[in-house]
């Protein structure tokens, strides 16, 4: 069950450029399982297959020559402590609390699919001043923006703590921040969005290793499905529209957060 849970999370993750928590967290705490997972035991579980998702993605999107390196290193340094801090909270929050936050977690990020932005590049509210970029994909596709690298500091180490907190890669709340606050065309703050995923994740699960929380046999289960998934994800990602695929998933994750809701009224 949990490969092909897996396969399906890295098409999606990958495409999305998403690490796949907000797929497997709940799931792990809704499938009918061998072992009881709890919040954090799901959080860390779930980072050690993010890493494999991200290693996958960003060597198919390497290929593809659509990561802003430059960019995305500054922004994973920054993510580092935030996914650290986030680890840690996870042993000061109670069982009840950290079901709630993960619960309106998922609303939010359902919001923002259903509702907000769509695949293609964002061309307005570009930035005056900043780092003129420019690249240059495996099919001649240009991409040429101007972001401004102040904003996305302090939104980065805040997408790190959710990494670390919520067994999430940080993609989640990095494509907004790539895409709206640094004015990346959305194909580039997918792919880098993954790239930084593979720093933010590894600092996370680390914690959450010296913490017990991760479970190697459901790690590696996973992982053998989402390493093939974001293989497809990354091909399919610049030939398929992602805006109904995103409303799609966006209720999926509304009806697992009512779940989770109700799970915690027993």
């Amino acid at each position: 069950m949990l490969p092909i849970l897996g396969l399906f999370v890295g098409i999606a993750a990958a495409m999305l450029g998403i690490g796949g928590g907000v797929f497997v967290v709940p799931a792990l705490q809704l499938l009918p399982l061998s072992l009881t997972f709890s919040p954090q035991m799901a959080a860390g579980t779930s980072l050690g297959m993010i890493v494999f998702k991200a290693l996958s993605s960003t060597s198919g999107y390497a290929k593809q020559r659509r990561i802003d390196y430059k960019v995305g290193l500054l922004l994973a340094t920054i993510t580092l402590p935030g996914a650290f801090l986030g680890a840690i909270l996870t042993e000061k929050i109670s069982k009840e609390l950290l079901i709630v936050i993960f619960a309106l977690f998922l609303l939010y990020i359902a919001s923002r699919m259903i509702f907000s932005y769509g695949s293609g590049t964002r061309s307005s509210s570009k930035p005056k001043t900043g780092w003129t970029r420019h690249l240059t994909d495996s099919d001649g596709k240009v991409f040429k923006y101007t972001t401004n690298i102040k904003f996305g500091v302090p939104l980065s180490f805040l997408a790190g703590i959710s990494s670390g907190l919520l067994g999430l890669g940080g993609g989640a709340l990095m494509v907004p921040i790539l895409h709206f606050a640094l004015s990346f065309p959305m194909h580039i703050a997918v792919a880098t969005s993954g790239f930084t995923m593979i720093f933010t994740s590894i600092s996370a699960v680390t914690t959450h290793l010296y913490l017990g929380n991760v479970q190697f046999g459901y790690t590696i289960l996973l992982s053998i499905g989402v390493v093939v998934g974001a293989q497809i994800g990354t091909r399919v990602s610049k030939r398929v529209s992602s805006k109904n695929l995103k409303r799609i998933f966006g209720l999926i994750l509304v009806i697992v957060s009512i779940r989770m809701f109700l799970k915690l009224l027993g």
